[in-house]
């Protein structure tokens, strides 16, 4: 009999704006420090992947987002080989039009830099499976799979 999946949800924001995309460089998290992201983080238990973005959204650029006007944009499942604990993500990407405030970097201990990047220009220090993603969604894809293991 196989495994069943155990499977961590996460919820990321693609913040555009006039063809620019929001990017957070991570800083002494232990994890892809000094690469670019985006606002994100794990779906909590009792709320919607909506409400985690919105919720993301204002806890680590403190913007406020209503969960309605979220446009759902992607659904990745990528795989993360931790050392001692491989296993399955799911990531679902919004995007919106609509948000109050001016995106700041909430989280000063765990970024170091909140920037807007060109669409057709991303860093060269973005994190691969945010990389793919931003790819997906600009070409319209709706599902992707990242970095499995060749079988």
């Amino acid at each position: 009999m196989s495994e069943r999946y155990k499977i961590i949800p996460e919820v990321f924001l693609l913040l555009i704006k006039e063809e620019k995309i929001l990017l957070s460089r991570r800083f002494q998290t232990g994890w892809e420090d000094g690469n670019y992201g985006l606002p994100a983080g794990h779906g909590e238990y009792g709320e919607t992947m909506r409400e985690g973005v919105a919720r993301e959204a204002q806890e680590e650029i403190g913007i406020t987002i209503h969960a309605n006007d979220l446009d759902f944009q992607l659904v990745q499942h990528r795989w993360c080989d931790d050392p001692g604990n491989p296993h399955a993500r799911i990531g679902f990407y919004f995007t919106t039009r609509t948000w109050k405030g001016e995106p700041t970097n909430m989280e000063p201990n765990k970024c170091d830099d909140l920037s807007w990047f060109p669409l057709s220009a991303l860093p060269n220090n973005t994190i691969g499976h945010i990389r793919a993603a931003i790819e997906s969604y600009e070409r319209g894809q709706k599902y992707s799979e990242y970095d499995w293991p060749n079988r």
